[in-house]
């Protein structure tokens, strides 16, 4: 197939460092480890929607007009689960018998501060490596000028998790394209992220184990997670916006 040209993409580290007074035309939001990692398999597993707040207590409020069996309440702080919630933010917990046809309610440390930034703009997806290939799959399709690859980070700093992530996608998408990373690349962290993709992209498990939010997530018996999250292109998923902070299975 030929593609238009390319595309301007942008990877910013953290959402404190998009532009102010500006958007793309496409966010892409990204929390590997973990929020948009369950976000992915929560969707794959039958939840209806993924409702994301940064404020614990206003999920809370809203969350109450629904239906205690419609409902699952996600909160993470920490690395930790919310005391009072019915789920942390691990993407094992997003099984079909306890997730199909509910609607998640999610607030973490960092991931949905990240989808909160970008929540404006034209179009807004959840991306991780689980679902990478339907990201880069929607970027084809719908081909927008400006696509920012927004990384969550950990409270406010780089993260190589999420960074990894976006050179998974910026260099898939290039693959895609036939273009050069000249062609594809608005900043210099593209090229950034490709780089720590091509170099540890068969080895994303030990990358996660020197990361730091890895062996924060390793201090708390998280291994599995770590496991499952490091796993590539392994659900066709890919949550959208439909409304303010409501993310639904495209």
């Amino acid at each position: 197939m030929r593609y238009p040209l390319p595309m301007k993409l942008f990877v910013y580290h953290t959402p404190e460092l998009t532009p102010e007074n500006t958007l793309p035309n496409c966010a892409i939001a990204v929390d590997v480890l973990r929020a948009t990692s369950t976000m992915v398999t929560a969707l794959a597993a039958g939840a209806e929607a993924v409702q994301v707040f940064s404020d614990l207590d206003q999920l809370l409020q809203v969350s109450e007009a629904w239906a205690p069996e419609k409902r699952i309440r996600a909160g993470e702080r920490g690395g930790g689960k919310v005391e009072g919630f019915d789920f942390g933010n691990s993407p094992l917990d997003c099984t079909p018998d306890r997730v199909a046809g509910c609607r998640l309610f999610i607030s973490t440390t960092n991931g949905t501060r990240a989808l909160t930034r970008v929540q404006q703009a034209e179009t807004v997806l959840a991306g991780a490596l689980i679902n990478r290939d339907a990201v880069v799959q929607h970027l084809l399709t719908h081909h927008p000028d400006s696509v920012w690859i927004v990384g969550s980070g950990w409270e406010g700093s780089f993260s190589l998790e999420d960074t990894v992530c976006a050179g998974a996608i910026a260099h898939r998408l290039m693959e895609k394209l036939g273009c050069g990373l000249e062609e594809l690349a608005g900043n210099d962290e593209v090229t950034d992220a490709i780089s720590l993709y091509q170099h540890w992209h068969d080895r994303l498990l030990d990358l996660f184990h020197h990361a730091s939010h890895g062996k924060r997530l390793l201090r708390l018996n998280c291994l599995d997670d770590l496991k499952y999250c490091a796993q590539t292109d392994i659900l066709d998923v890919l949550p959208i916006q439909k409304e303010t902070g409501v993310l639904i299975k495209a």
